[in-house]
């Protein structure tokens, strides 16, 4: 929500040219303000322009931009296309650190919520997601995602990471590696 492409700059370096096809956008999520449904139809956009209508993708979302890319996949057809779907610190099942935002200024940060309209949707359904290889990362003491636990798909793999704060998920190398490494596997 407050980070910049910038952000996945360590994560770009630890893949050097092995991975060189990559999106790395940026979304105006505005401080929360924007919705999460918007922020994933630019997402979509941007993969359109980037790779066409059906070159098949794998998606890493970072924070709150795992949520718009799992709301991408499973709202607006992206599960067509998407071959693995990998979650890093996103509040996929809500997050206390939510809670106090008023819902009605900052409708962003409002869907990630416990028990949020979104996350309900998103949770009622997941016939899109066993389609797709997933697959969570997370810090177990994340204080952006609190508790850390609730960083995680309701499917899939699950990667607890031994680093302490949310911004290292994408800064330390004990996260760098994992999360390099299930990238580059075939």
């Amino acid at each position: 929500m407050l980070d910049s492409p910038a952000v996945f700059n360590k994560l770009r370096q630890a893949l050097g040219e092995r991975r060189p096809h990559l999106l790395i956008p940026a979304l105006p999520l505005r401080f929360g303000l924007t919705p999460i449904e918007q922020a994933a139809e630019l997402l979509g956009g941007h993969i359109q322009a980037t790779f066409g209508m059906e070159q098949p993708i794998d998606l890493l979302g970072f924070s709150i931009g795992g949520v718009i890319a799992r709301s991408w996949i499973q709202l607006l057809e992206g599960h067509q296309r998407t071959r693995r779907f990998i979650s890093v610190g996103s509040p996929q099942q809500g997050t206390l650190t939510a809670q106090p935002w008023p819902g009605r200024v900052f409708k962003g940060i409002a869907g990630l919520k416990w028990g949020s309209g979104l996350l309900e949707r998103l949770n009622s359904n997941l016939d899109t997601l066993h389609r797709i290889e997933c697959h969570s990362f997370y810090s177990a003491i994340d204080l952006a995602v609190l508790p850390g636990w609730r960083a995680v798909l309701p499917i899939g793999a699950r990667t607890k990471l031994p680093v302490a704060t949310h911004p290292q998920l994408l800064r330390d190398q004990a996260a760098i590696r994992p999360l390099a490494q299930e990238l580059l596997r075939a």
